[in-house]
């Protein structure tokens, strides 16, 4: 049985003397990670396969969320490394004043502390978590799910061994738990004496799941049912084009495009042409009577499919009148995470930007960049789809807090 109190123990423990390591030292550290990830593919290779074995059930876009090659691993390897690059945020001082009594204050930044981090599918995101929370001095505890589990286990096992060897800090700076039951996520998000915040990473069923249970703060980094508007003025080659890429370049990503909103002056238009497009690469098109009024391809469906967060080859689509229209369905219907507006209109761009509320509005690009690569963030733990005390990518800074030191010469309050 895993004792997951312990793990946590241990964390909160190692979490005070990595919070004091110079980047030198968390460079170290990442660059004997990547080496030994690299030097153990072999074994990785082997655990990942019996993940895709167990995964007949899921849908191929699914699998290939879980599947790991020779190119992943070396893109996960130089993932790590690129993160050792970074500038360390911490300690980074943001601000400093000088009150009338003499005091000096600065605002420095320092690590939360302990980050847990529940997370589904990809065995990616255990090496990416581990690189992002050490360089930004922060412990963190894993937990990732039932259908990459052999492979999660084998990369958190390489990690802490890699840690172990560097002869820098303890291993128990990356903990993994090793149980994918209920009551051991459970067991996990009760440990507010050790964790200082939890990030969920998955679909919106994780994040509920965690918002409701958990004792220490959320980020929630999950659910992306994200839009795309095409706008009366827009272009209609370039527009099919963009929706095109923001749903099939990698329709399982939490920034694939899930629903597609065309306005009615268009949408004789540009709905066989887009359809076209999806039909020669097998994505299934469901919308409203209107939209099959405009295209033959497009299937019916229920309001529900409007909320869905589809992971697969699959595309909503729905009319509506101006952009008025636009911004109320993306702000009733999204998961705040990513959406967009496809226009030549500069007026009707910047009433979407200004009046959506989501992490992420893309004016005439594809919602597949919100990325903390594509960010220049260098990497990310996460996307946060609220609004504290991160919003977006999170990427080496929203790991980090601040607090302020205050320097005195025995100024007493009067």
């Amino acid at each position: 049985m895993v004792d997951i109190e312990k793990i946590c123990a241990l964390a909160k423990k190692a979490s005070y003397e990595l919070a004091t390591l110079s980047a030198d030292d968390k460079n170290r550290i990442l660059l004997a990670i990547a080496d030994e990830i690299e030097a153990k593919k072999a074994q990785i290779l082997e655990e990942n396969a019996k993940d895709i074995a167990a995964a007949s059930a899921l849908s191929e876009a699914m699998k290939d969320r879980l599947r790991l090659n020779d190119a992943r691993i070396a893109a996960i390897c130089e993932g790590v490394r690129d993160v050792a690059k970074l500038d360390d945020p911490v300690g980074e001082v943001t601000e400093t004043w000088t009150r009338p009594n003499g005091l000096e204050i600065s605002k420095v930044r320092v690590p939360l502390g302990v980050i847990g981090v529940i997370y589904e599918s990809r065995p990616n995101v255990t090496a990416d978590v581990a690189a992002l929370c050490i360089k930004s001095g922060n412990c963190v505890v894993l937990r990732g799910g039932k259908e990459a589990i052999n492979s999660n286990r084998i990369l958190a096992r390489i990690i802490a061994d890699a840690i172990e060897k560097s002869g820098v800090i303890s291993r128990d700076i990356v903990a993994f738990v090793d149980d994918v039951t209920r009551d051991g996520s459970l067991a996990m998000l009760k440990q507010s004496k050790y964790i200082d915040v939890v990030i969920p990473r998955g679909g919106d069923g994780l994040k509920k799941f965690v918002l409701e249970n958990a004792l220490m703060p959320v980020i929630a980094s999950a659910g992306g049912n994200c839009h795309l508007y095409v706008e009366k003025t827009a272009d209609l080659a370039t527009s099919a084009a963009v929706v095109a890429n923001a749903k099939l370049s990698r329709p399982s990503t939490c920034n694939a495009l899930e629903q597609l909103l065309v306005d009615r002056s268009v949408a004789k238009e540009f709905l066989p042409l887009v359809c076209d497009i999806l039909k020669r690469e097998g994505c299934i098109v469901n919308g409203s009577e209107e939209a099959r009024s405009y295209c033959d391809y497009i299937v019916p469906c229920d309001e529900d499919e409007y909320f869905k967060e589809h992971g697969d080859k699959v595309l909503t689509v729905y009319i509506v009148d101006g952009v008025e229209e636009a911004v109320e369905r993306v702000n009733s219907h999204s998961t705040c995470h990513s959406d967009g507006i496809l226009t030549k209109d500069d007026k009707a761009a910047e009433y979407f930007a200004a009046k959506v509320d989501s992490a992420c509005v893309y004016i005439n690009a594809s919602t597949r960049f919100t990325d903390g690569f594509e960010f220049g963030f260098g990497a990310e733990i996460g996307i946060s789809t609220q609004k504290l005390h991160a919003r977006g990518p999170l990427g080496l800074k929203q790991l980090t807090s601040e607090k302020y030191v205050v320097r005195g010469n025995g100024q007493v309050r009067k």
